[in-house]
Formats: structure tokens, C-alpha cells, sequence
């Protein structure tokens, strides 16, 4: 088992940034909004973004040819998936023809509720899973239904030492963000020392948990993303 030595440097770089876009920009829309916008209006052009984009990929068609088609800059067009302008009557009209759909499926979802979840400091529900013992709580910081029910976040707290660890395997990604103390923290055949402000990020599937509480009390959070198939 190979041990990570990078805390052997007394003071480590910042990593350099990076141009990759993130999925949720890929996959959705970023845009600004002014605190006077009315969020219903935002909603409305969130679903007419999503909605033509989707059409459109359906269709098969770049952006440039859906343009073409309905007669609008692509530029435009570009604005209108990235929900950054309020489309007219009359492109909304251009739009469901080029798209062959009725202007009304170009508004599709914007009135559904989006499900959220609030926990307050310290009510979380305490969860005992493979490994909970005295001195480890698994706090589970919110629960949604349906399709989000693949993504499980948890806090942990450990305030004791142990002559055995609790080793995890499962589906999916797991995310490690450290808030406090110190431990070294196993994956693969790999050992990481993780202190306040450090994340891990990994496999589920290869063999993962703490193998020494270097610093206590411990807390970190924990979120793990299931695939659908493991459901």
C-alpha cells in the first residue's frame, strides 16, 4: 500500500485553475440575476431553454441549422438554450414550427415544484450503518424522493479511537470533504492524510475508511452519488 506524501511540503500550492466546464453547465444554464428579477419570469425562460435545447437534440440539428431553420441568429438561439434573453411572441411561434411542436411544449415544467430539503443544525436523522460503533455517528443531512434518492449525503463524526475501522465498498462516487481534526483515510491501495479544507474524491467500488484518527474529534462530510442500475 503506497502512502500519499504530499503534506511532506511545508507549504503546497494552490492548484492551477482550470478551463474544463463543469457538467452542471454542460448538462443545464448559469446565468445572473438581479435580486429584483421575479424568480417566475427566470423559471419561464429556464424551461423554454431547456425545452428548445432538447427539441432541438431530438430533431438532430446543431444550433447553427436550428437557426437557419426558424430564421434567427444562431447567436440568438444560443441565448434563448442558455436561458440569458426573454423570448418575443414571435420567436416563440418560429420556434414550435421549426420544431414541429405546439407552442405550449416549449413551456413544459415551468410550473413544476422542484423538491428541496432543509436541515437545520443538529437534526439531522442519526443513521447506523455497516461499521457505526461508540464514538462514530452518521448524521444523514436530507433525503429526497424518486430519482434524487441516488445521491446520500452524510455527516460524520468520530470522537474516538478504535483497534478496528470500519472498511466501505459500494456503487457509485464518494466525496470526502474534511471540517475538522485530523486522519489518515485509505483507498485502494493508497492512504491519504486529510486535514481541514482537504477533499477525496473516488471509485466506491475500491475498498475505503479511515485507518488511523490521527487528530480528534473528527468531522468530515460524505456524499455519495449511486448509479441508477444499483437501485
Amino acid at each position: 500500500m503506497s502512502i500519499d506524501k504530499s503534506r511532506a511540503d511545508p507549504a503546497p500550492t494552490r492548484a492551477a485553475a482550470s478551463d474544463a466546464p463543469l457538467l452542471r453547465n454542460l448538462a443545464g444554464t448559469a446565468r445572473e440575476r438581479h435580486p429584483s428579477e421575479p424568480l417566475e419570469q427566470l423559471e419561464l425562460e429556464e424551461a423554454i431553454a431547456r425545452n428548445v435545447r432538447l427539441l432541438r437534440m431530438q430533431h438532430g440539428l446543431s444550433v447553427g441549422d436550428m437557426a437557419e431553420k426558424v430564421g434567427i441568429s444562431k447567436a440568438m438561439l444560443s441565448k434563448i438554450e442558455n436561458a440569458q434573453t426573454s423570448c418575443s411572441l414571435s420567436t416563440l411561434a418560429r420556434l414550435a414550427v421549426g420544431l414541429d411542436v405546439p407552442v405550449t411544449s416549449l413551456f413544459r415544467g415551468a410550473d413544476a415544484e422542484r423538491p428541496a430539503a432543509f436541515v437545520a443544525q443538529g437534526t439531522g436523522a442519526q443513521i447506523v450503518r455497516a461499521g457505526t460503533k461508540e464514538g462514530h455517528e452518521y448524521e444523514l443531512l436530507g433525503s429526497l424522493r424518486g430519482e434524487h434518492k441516488r445521491l446520500e449525503c452524510l455527516h460524520v463524526t468520530l470522537t474516538e479511537k478504535s483497534e478496528t475501522y470500519p472498511l466501505f465498498q459500494h456503487p457509485g462516487t464518494e466525496f470526502v470533504y474534511m471540517l475538522e481534526g485530523v486522519m489518515d483515510y485509505s483507498h485502494s491501495r493508497t492512504v491519504y492524510r486529510l486535514t481541514p479544507g482537504d477533499s477525496l474524491q473516488m471509485d466506491g467500488e475500491g475498498a475505503h475508511g479511515p485507518v488511523e484518527l490521527v487528530d480528534l474529534p473528527i468531522r468530515f462530510l460524505s456524499v455519495i452519488a449511486f448509479p441508477e442500475v444499483s437501485l
